[in-house]
């Protein structure tokens, strides 16, 4: 285990959030300009409209407060996503909630629906959402919604959304052209108002997480054990798909298709908090925030006078340091 798991998962959790802390300011006072913590603190306490305090509340605070709650989502997303799987390669993307939301996107975009920031929110939240409740319809046919099902049934719809969308942007220039700059996934040019779209969303999802968290702790002990002791295993199931399916569409809708978050987060509060979904859960949310708002700065200092986009980054970085994680340790739930 890691060295983090020597002191008590309190603790732990106040130094993940202290991390949290340091990555917001260090977004906020660094990019192309850099600016001392004095300065980022004159704009935000007693703005004069000086080009630091226009940099800092219209441009980076913005897109790091977005990345914040979007990070969130994202990780508790995939820690649930893992524990409803019961396996902890699992991602949220697995469900085609990613896949709708593009769908949708694409469709919105050839009939002229999609112009601006809100209308490709509610688009991808009306997709992402659609997707995920035909996934939990499938998957609970027969059996019910085991977790070998809700992961095929979604790679199934996944794939065949994914082709959907690959058919139409081939064939319509136009619509590739719009399609291509909200799929890279980036917190760029989202600012307040798109937090707010997205927000009672994700705070929905939040609630049906924690109402999911003790459910989650007795269905990683089987189905028919969880029964026995009283669970309805077909109603935890369903608050568990909503929440994943709520929180990846808030996430989705506001900055694009971000891949590999979920699975990071999800994994990395695993190994440094174990099984605990109490635990697990609102770890998950803090790694995962500081995870999108770094790969975000990172983009930015790297980029020279553009940026590469968050998604690019966490692809690029996070997927090979991931693989040489689970080649090194065994992945267990």
């Amino acid at each position: 285990m890691w060295a983090v798991r020597r002191v008590s998962r309190p603790v732990a959790l106040i130094l993940v959030a202290t991390v949290v802390v340091l990555t917001f300011a260090a977004s906020l006072a660094l990019g192309s300009r850099w600016l001392g913590l004095g300065a980022v603190g004159h704009a935000l306490l007693s703005p004069d409209g000086t080009d630091a305090d226009v940099i800092v509340r219209s441009l980076r605070l913005p897109r790091t407060v977005v990345a914040l709650v979007i990070g969130v989502c994202l990780g508790i997303a995939g820690a649930l996503m893992q524990g409803h799987t019961r396996n902890a390669l699992a991602e949220p993307g697995i469900f085609g909630v990613s896949a709708g939301a593009a769908l949708a996107v694409v469709l919105g975009l050839q009939v002229g629906l999609v112009e601006t920031v809100g209308s490709t929110v509610w688009c991808a939240l009306i997709g992402a959402l659609v997707a995920t409740f035909a996934v939990q319809r499938l998957a609970s046919r027969g059996s019910g919604a085991t977790p070998v099902g809700l992961a095929l049934t979604g790679a199934a719809v996944a794939a065949m959304l994914g082709a959907l969308t690959s058919a139409i942007v081939l064939l319509d220039a136009n619509t590739l052209d719009g399609y291509r700059f909200w799929a890279v996934g980036s917190v760029a040019g989202r600012g307040f108002d798109v937090v707010g779209q997205v927000l009672p969303f994700a705070l929905i999802g939040l609630l049906l997480a924690a109402v999911n968290a003790r459910d989650l702790d007795l269905l990683a002990l089987g189905d028919d054990v969880a029964a026995g002791l009283g669970l309805s295993v077909r109603r935890a199931r369903l608050v568990g798909l909503l929440a994943i399916g709520l929180l990846t569409a808030a996430g989705v809708a506001a900055c694009g298709p971000i891949g590999f978050l979920g699975l990071l987060s999800g994994h990395v509060a695993r190994r440094i908090f174990g099984a605990r979904n109490a635990w697990l859960i609102p770890a998950a949310g803090l790694t995962g925030a500081a995870a999108l708002i770094l790969a975000d700065l990172v983009g930015r200092l790297v980029g020279g006078a553009g940026e590469v986009q968050a998604g690019v980054v966490l692809g690029i970085v996070g997927a090979p340091l991931f693989v040489v994680v689970v080649r090194r340790r065994a992945v267990a739930l």
